[in-house]
């Protein structure tokens, strides 16, 4: 290695600059370094989050919960550097305090009436994260330089001497490095065998079909205004869907002088037609507060983790942990019921407690006991039917579904909302605090059936429907945009077929069928290096390292993802690691943490940047300050 150590990143977005910002809070007035960031879109927002995309969009979270800095609840092995959360950095901006901050006219209007408890859009986060990567940048010390090229890695060879990389760019540039760290978020893949047939019949059959795409970035004018549209998925790409194709398209909303939000078309709009698994849209975030005693682990302890660690068999997620998970989502809510609004309930939390200790979470009895001292059927909680709401459901005809959905999310509305149905805070908190526990065992500990799909679709989708929704202004334009005819609910269970005469949706438990000219695919390619549309990543997997395979008596399966070590590293088929190849981010075989994280929550996200950026700082020799 040369005196100035040399780091390429691949990728710009959230996930690079933290892992940026990790690695120079490591460095001191006597290292030299030289950081190249290589990415086609801004540094900082990335792809995602960019500035060019429509101000419509909107983050999932609250101003309050968003931040990309360490604070002293991380526990890291580097250097602590807090910094503004989202709200607080709009607070600096309101009182004169970023004059190297410019905002455009509509972040600025934004900025002035954002409260800590909004949704931001996605054009005002990227000027914070902007405004994050140039303040890291600027605080580097004097041997540190960072380049940033708008531009895509084609190509990491080996180079000609010694154990550095060569990395060509799609421009032609070359550059020789000490270390690549791969630090791409979600990216496009090539369609799944059943998006291709659709596209096929789409294609014969002169219909029009969006397969899966992250939304912002789909073709929507190719679908006609007045057309009948399929869309499956219920998500958070489904509710940016519904605003591009109908504020998007001039369409616009008004509160009556009831309180009533109406919806007000354009006549640009089509008619959307939205079934899923579950039939009903994803639980709104909640915005609520805890008024009683403070979140704890309950079930999935620390003490919980050994004891499955100590059984010396294979972990089951569905088996083993599941009944643990959705024990602890009845603690959160029940505690926060009981010590938060003792009112509502005829026994104390000391009293109920060991009630919830003594039954497993879907046993007949635990129900009756928490009907006999819970009155009102909407302080219960029941984890089986908070899942699959319309499981029992029985529809009249098309009309019967409009009234159940419509029901349900109104009444979601109000139980993730308002104060008094502060419980669901309770069960968002269990939900994170679950999500870390897990995350405590070791991936080789799970059987292969648990790793394959277990915990990166089923619990993940249901982690997601529960504390990953929209900002419940969306759910309350979904119900404007019933009344007005411009969205209609499919129920639960859809299937789709395509035909001559258009393509076909129906479900087992719904009278009758829907036809329409268009299908839309309304959820994010899943997170696959080995079929993505980034040549870089896909010979990452191929050329470098090796495809995460999982197998056992069960099952066996390749999971298209990177296989890499706990400190970053990319491992190789014969399971050595490289010395100078890292990679961080949904296409590894690293728990998935997303990017940015809430204050004060020693996320994940930022223990795993931390370790990453520790490993490299070690790898380029740079100085490594020791933390008390």
């Amino acid at each position: 290695m040369t005196d100035r150590a040399r780091l390429l990143l691949v990728g710009a977005g959230p996930r690079a600059i933290m892992l940026l910002e990790r690695l120079l809070a490591r460095t001191d007035e006597h290292t030299l370094l030289d950081i190249d960031l290589v990415d086609p879109h801004p540094p900082g927002a990335g792809r995602i989050w960019r500035r060019a995309q429509s101000p419509l969009l909107k983050l999932n979270s609250m101003t309050r919960d968003v931040t990309v800095f360490t604070d002293e609840s991380c526990t890291i092995d580097g250097p602590v550097r807090p910094g503004p959360s989202l709200s607080e950095w709009v607070e600096l901006w309101r009182a004169g305090g970023l004059p190297d901050v410019e905002l455009d006219e509509l972040s600025a209007a934004e900025a002035r009436a954002l409260a800590p408890d909004g949704f931001p859009t996605r054009r005002l986060h990227s000027h914070y994260l902007d405004w994050f990567f140039r303040t890291t940048v600027a605080g580097a010390p004097a041997g540190v330089t960072v380049r940033q090229h708008a531009d895509t890695v084609a190509a990491v060879r080996p180079a000609a001497v010694g154990e550095r990389h060569l990395v060509v760019l799609a421009s032609g540039t070359e550059i020789v490095t000490d270390a690549v760290a791969y630090c791409l978020g979600h990216t496009e893949r090539e369609l799944d065998p059943g998006s291709a047939a659709l596209a096929a019949a789409s294609a014969r059959s002169g219909l029009v079909y969006v397969p899966p795409a992250f939304t912002a970035d789909a073709d929507l004018s190719v679908i006609p205004e007045s057309s009948d549209v399929i869309v499956r998925g219920m998500g958070l790409a489904a509710v940016d869907l519904v605003v591009l194709l109908t504020q998007g398209r001039g369409g616009r909303f008004d509160r009556a002088g009831d309180g009533t939000l109406r919806y007000l078309p354009s006549g640009r709009e089509p008619r959307l037609h939205l079934g899923s698994r579950r039939g009903v849209p994803y639980r709104s975030k909640v915005t609520s507060t805890l008024q009683g005693e403070p979140p704890q682990r309950e079930v999935l302890t620390p003490d919980a983790i050994a004891a499955l660690l100590r059984s010396g068999r294979p972990i089951d997620f569905e088996r083993d942990a599941w009944p643990l998970v959705a024990a602890e989502l009845l603690h959160g809510h029940y505690r926060e019921l009981f010590t938060g609004h003792p009112d509502r309930v005829s026994s104390t939390w000391a009293q109920f407690r060991p009630v919830l200790r003594a039954h497993p979470w879907d046993a007949p009895a635990l129900l009756e006991a928490i009907a006999a001292v819970v009155p009102d059927p909407l302080d219960r909680f029941d984890v089986a039917a908070f899942d699959r709401p319309l499981a029992d459901a029985r529809f009249r005809d098309a009309g019967d579904v409009q009234r159940q959905v419509r029901a349900h999310i109104a009444d979601d509305l109000r139980l993730r909302t308002t104060q008094e149905h502060s419980p669901a805070q309770g069960v968002f908190i269990a939900a994170l605090l679950s999500f870390m526990a897990l995350s405590e065992i070791p991936k080789e500990r799970w059987n292969a059936r648990s790793r394959a799909h277990s915990l990166p679709v089923r619990f993940h989708t249901f982690f997601s429907y529960l504390a990953s929704g929209p900002p419940p202004q969306r759910l309350e334009e979904l119900l404007a945009l019933s009344d007005a005819g411009v969205v209609r609910f499919l129920g639960p269970d859809i299937a789709v077929a395509a035909g001559p005469g258009g393509f076909t949706a129906s479900g087992p438990r719904v009278p009758g069928e829907t036809v329409a000219g268009v299908l839309v695919d309304a959820w994010l390619p899943a997170a696959d290096a080995a079929r993505s549309t980034n040549g870089a990543l896909r010979e990452l997997i191929t050329l470098h390292g090796s495809e995460l395979r999982v197998t056992d008596a069960e099952y066996d399966g390749a999971l298209g993802r990177v296989r890499v070590d706990d400190d970053g590293r990319v491992l190789r088929g014969d399971d050595s690691a490289h010395d100078a190849l890292f990679a961080i981010g949904p296409f590894t075989s690293q728990t998935e943490t997303g990017a940015f994280t809430r204050p004060a929550a020693d996320s994940l996200s930022l223990r795993q940047t931390d370790r990453v950026a520790g490993a490299i700082a070690a790898r380029l020799g740079v100085s490594v300050p020791v933390t008390p």
